[in-house]
């Protein structure tokens, strides 16, 4: 795992893998079965979990399948279903794919201030850009994730290149 912390974190090195809580470990597992989820119903394996220290507030996948809407991300599913917030202080948003442009824009639009990212590999491009925003942005490497992910691009390039934009 690779933990990358904010700017106001003085050595990003210092930083372990024992850091992350077990309600860290359990929400990215949870966006995990999440994406999970979508793939089994023929949609893209992305999920994500929205939480309050150990509170889960709410959890969804990519849908954009399933909806046939292009704005059905697992970020973005997630946060409808959250509904609205007076404040995202103090919660982390996970999930099981590096989010892109709209939903980092989403992320530091309502400034969310930590995301835990389960893979990176398989698409990334977007944490430095959060981190530029004031975004604690943890790399889990969530070795299932990251599988997943693969396996989805290898037998769906069209399906993977259409929502990546490509």
């Amino acid at each position: 795992m690779r933990v990358v912390a904010n700017d106001l974190t003085p050595d990003p090195c210092n930083l372990t893998p024992d850091m992350l809580t077990d309600w860290d470990r359990r929400f990215a597992e949870l966006a995990f079965m999440e994406a999970k989820k979508s793939a089994d119903n023929g949609g893209l394996p992305i999920g994500s979990v929205l939480a309050e220290g150990e509170r889960l507030i709410a959890s969804g996948h990519n849908q954009r399948v399933q909806r046939g809407d292009p704005i059905a991300h697992g970020e973005m599913d997630c946060l409808r279903k959250a509904g609205r917030r007076k404040s995202y202080k103090g919660m982390t948003l996970y999930t099981s794919l590096s989010p892109c442009m709209m939903c980092a824009g989403t992320i530091a639009q309502f400034k969310i201030p930590r995301v835990v990212i389960n893979d990176t590999k398989n698409f990334g491009g977007n944490e430095a850009w959060l981190r530029s925003r004031g975004v604690e942005v943890v790399d889990f490497q969530h070795a299932d994730s990251i599988a997943l992910m693969a396996r989805f691009i290898a037998e769906n390039p069209a399906l993977w290149n259409e929502d990546i934009g490509a």
